[in-house]
């Protein structure tokens, strides 16, 4: 009360803020906010710009404000490409004329028309951190790593100009695990247990030893947690399991999705669809249950141990994350190189001269052969 009472003593002469209180924190929203501009907690008096600007405004100043409303939440105009070999569908700049997929490198591609897709928008987005001239030194860098290793006749330079910012749709799930459980528990006891020995002259020793025997009882229980932060890629062109390469990403970063986070940039709309991903994702929260319950079991061992799940409280957030891309074939082969736009993690495969290879492992062996002539030599002296 001592706090209130100082900070209306300060304040009594400042205008009372517009708004009612947010329920979560209690930062002022007034009726056009969407969303708390400070914990991002929904507005349950959230009304249309249209609607709000007619009751609160004069009718002259609606139209103006509802225009500029408009063209902060309307996307950019983009062209759509979908990849006829990968399946990658990806929106691009207007005047983007041609165009190669990010993904696998083919030219295969026919351009799509804008329409409804019934795609749901994504909510959530993470800003690229890593700027496109980072993201090509740190290329070059990884792809001179071992360059000896690589191909003569690679185009260092063709391959560079691959490299493709892109915004990649992800699911994102957080759900409640009941487990029930049931298992054989060990415990461990130890005898001492008389042996003897024979030397080889015939002499008996003898000697004790800890032996270490365990004891098995059934036992059953339940279980519960909450998982969450499991991202599931929603892209048919990058796998689940070439996308966990260059995770983690820095989930507290997430902001509500804004149409203008993707200007200039390659964005894909998602192929897998909710009910694909949330399976995968429910199969890994029943792994780490797995191993959750196995921890959470008494004993020094356990055997027979079986789990079974269900999941409740299922929520899903569809986000858009950075990742830069490369990918180019060498010799009818696809490579692909991948870089986290946010963290810098990098993963990818690089083609190896199998000659230069070759050559290496024959040098050895010349080598290891001249120095064991040479203490073969010097050993027969």
């Amino acid at each position: 009360m001592a706090d209130i009472q100082w900070l209306d003593a300060v304040d009594q002469n400042a205008p009372a803020p517009r708004g009612r209180p947010c329920e979560a924190c209690g930062t002022p929203i007034e009726a056009l906010d969407k969303f708390c501009p400070a914990c991002g907690t929904a507005n349950p008096d959230y009304q249309a710009p249209a609607a709000a600007a007619v009751r609160q405004q004069p009718s002259e100043t609606v139209d103006a404000q509802v225009v500029e409303k408009r063209v902060e939440t309307e996307p950019p105009e983009q062209k759509h490409f979908r990849c006829e070999t990968c399946g990658a569908e990806v929106a691009t700049d207007p005047d983007q004329r041609s165009y190669v997929c990010p993904f696998c490198d083919s030219t295969y591609v026919v351009e799509v028309p804008q329409r409804e897709t019934g795609r749901l928008p994504p909510e959530f987005v993470i800003g690229f951190a890593i700027t496109p001239a980072e993201a090509q030194a740190k290329f070059k860098a990884w792809l001179a790593d071992n360059g000896w290793y690589r191909p003569g006749d690679l185009k260092t330079s063709a391959v560079l100009d691959k490299m493709k910012g892109v915004y990649l749709p992800f699911w994102s799930f957080s759900m409640r695990a009941d487990s029930t459980w049931q298992a054989s528990i060990g415990e461990h006891w130890y005898r001492t247990e008389t042996y003897t020995t024979t030397d080889s002259k015939g002499n008996t020793t003898t000697h004790t030893r800890q032996v270490q025997e365990t004891e098995w009882y059934p036992l059953a229980g339940r279980h519960h947690h909450y998982y969450s932060g499991y991202l599931v890629s929603g892209s048919k062109g990058l796998p689940q399991d070439q996308a966990l390469r260059v995770q983690p990403y820095q989930l507290p970063a997430l902001k509500r999705y804004a149409p203008w986070f993707l200007a200039g940039w390659f964005a894909e709309e998602y192929s897998v669809q909710r009910e694909q991903a949330l399976e995968i994702s429910q199969q890994e929260f029943y792994r780490r249950e797995q191993n959750n319950v196995a921890a959470f079991l008494p004993g020094d061992t356990n055997r027979n141990l079986t789990v079974s799940t269900n999941f409740s409280q299922v929520n899903s957030d569809l986000c858009l994350l950075p990742i830069y891309i490369a990918s180019y074939k060498y010799q009818d082969k696809l490579y692909r190189f991948l870089l986290n736009g946010q963290t810098g993690r990098m993963a990818g495969d690089k083609p190896v001269s199998w000659q230069r290879v070759a050559i290496l492992v024959t040098v050895i062996v010349v080598v290891l052969l001249i120095l064991f002539l040479i203490i073969a030599a010097v050993s027969a002296r």
